[in-house]
């Protein structure tokens, strides 16, 4: 076994990752190494990588704050092979040399959200790629076997986006269902997450999904993804009425993939009453609503954060019997992560960048 490995890291915040070597670790308890044959480019990375989300009115969360301490490897859509176990790891739940999916959403364990199977709402997370290093590397370390996730059958390139985008839409969907078939369901944005989050909902029974965004070309992507309708917001002077004519005056769920002032604007105003506006976009700001709306609409404002293991798994039994198609997807070398991560940033993707070490 090699001794030093490869890994792609934040070294400062607000700029480019840098290759570093370092020593390949030793597993230690129920840990498990891995070697990366996958890592998704996740829009979220951009926050990382910055160094804090936009708060609105009240300022900036540092991820310095919540525990991130450089050099760090970013990366937390994580596909790989097993290839050695701590001495408390069960080797029948990570055979050597077999490859799983990496719920990278890793909780502290002794919690009510970890003991109820919601590490993902831990408040003491520690996530892959964010407090612990990621998948921009060649090899990485993961806790438990717990969180790994079998996903035998599905093209790995296909794969590795279902640990982030195809999860934390999945789970959104979960809170905005169900809409009837009469009503519609509008997915703001058509990057990664928005067009995962049509192609699920088709997959979960919803008949009418609109895709909405400001580029031509991502909705076209949306529609070839089963979007029935698409909305190009540029240029319009009432975005509220035209998302309403688009839905036919019966929007019943609104899931935001963008996560800005304007978007939840858009989505809270255009929702029919007892709406449901679900928002797992980071892009930032502050949610401005009428408070009598609330009341009068009877409707439902909530956030969603990524999922738990459980329901990556559920996801993947659904890609498995082939109900979940895949997003557009180009595979790069993994030395391309920074250079991935800033076309990003400047909107030049269209689906997901997925990179390889193989």
């Amino acid at each position: 076994m090699t001794t030093t490995y490869t890994s792609y890291d934040l070294v400062d915040f607000g700029k480019p990752l840098q290759a570093r070597e370092r020593e390949v670790p030793e597993p230690t308890g129920t840990q498990v190494l891995m070697r990366v044959r996958r890592a998704g480019v996740c829009h979220s990375d951009l926050h990382i990588q910055e160094g804090f989300f936009d708060l609105g009115d009240e300022g900036q969360l540092r991820m310095a704050d919540r525990g991130m301490k450089l050099p760090m490897a970013m990366g937390h859509e994580i596909l790989g092979e097993i290839i050695a176990l701590g001495p408390d790891a069960d080797p029948e739940e990570a055979p050597i040399g077999e490859t799983r999916l990496v719920h990278p959403w890793i909780g502290c364990g002794d919690c009510l959200a970890c003991n109820d199977g919601r590490e993902n709402e831990c408040t003491r997370m520690n996530a892959l790629g964010i407090i612990r290093d990621g998948g921009y590397a060649t090899h990485v370390l993961v806790d438990h076997p717990r969180f790994l996730v079998d996903v035998e059958g599905i093209d790995p390139d296909e794969a590795a986006p279902y640990a982030c985008s195809g999860l934390t839409v999945y789970s959104a969907l979960k809170k905005a269902l169900p809409v009837r078939d009469h009503e519609w369901l509008a997915v703001i944005g058509a990057g990664g997450l928005g067009l995962a989050a049509i192609n699920i909902a088709k997959a979960l029974g919803v008949t009418r999904v609109a895709s909405v965004d400001v580029d031509d070309q991502k909705l076209e992507a949306a529609r070839r993804m089963g979007a029935d309708a698409v909305l190009n917001l540029a240029g319009l002077e009432d975005d509220v009425a035209a998302l309403g004519d688009v839905t036919e005056g019966s929007l019943l769920a609104v899931l935001d993939t963008v996560g800005a002032e304007a978007t939840a604007k858009l989505g809270t105003l255009a929702l029919k009453k007892t709406g449901r506006y679900v928002v797992v976009g980071l892009h930032g700001g502050a949610l401005h609503v009428p408070l009598p709306m609330l009341p009068q609409k009877s409707m439902t404002i909530r956030g969603s954060f990524v999922g738990s293991t459980r329901e990556l798994q559920e996801l993947v039994a659904l890609a498995r019997e082939g109900k979940v198609k895949p997003v557009p997807i180009e595979i790069r070398p993994m030395a391309r992560a920074s250079q991935s991560v800033a076309q990003l940033e400047r909107g030049e993707i269209v689906g997901r960048v997925v990179l390889t070490n193989e």
